[in-house]
């Protein structure tokens, strides 16, 4: 299966999305308060990314662990009497 590209956009509401190319639906939003966008001093963008870029690692890799512990179950042998 091929691998989605993503791409972060800027929602009007002031949300940071995370989207597939080409798609209009956001799969992840960050919703930063004006505290939090003062503080920040405009680089919430930065902010966004890495939080999203390590959201989408951990996903690979619980995925991974998955995909490990599927096939360890798989390869045991069941007995039945």
């Amino acid at each position: 299966m091929p691998l989605a590209e993503f791409e972060l956009v800027m929602l009007e509401s002031g949300e940071v999305a995370l989207q597939r190319s080409g798609a209009d639906d956001a799969l992840v939003t960050i919703n930063f308060s004006p505290e939090v966008m003062a503080y920040l001093d405009g680089r919430h963008l930065e902010v966004a990314k890495s939080m999203m870029d390590a959201g989408i690692q951990m996903a690979f890799e619980l995925g991974e662990e998955r995909v490990v512990l599927s096939e360890s179950v798989q390869g045991k042998a069941h007995t039945v009497h």
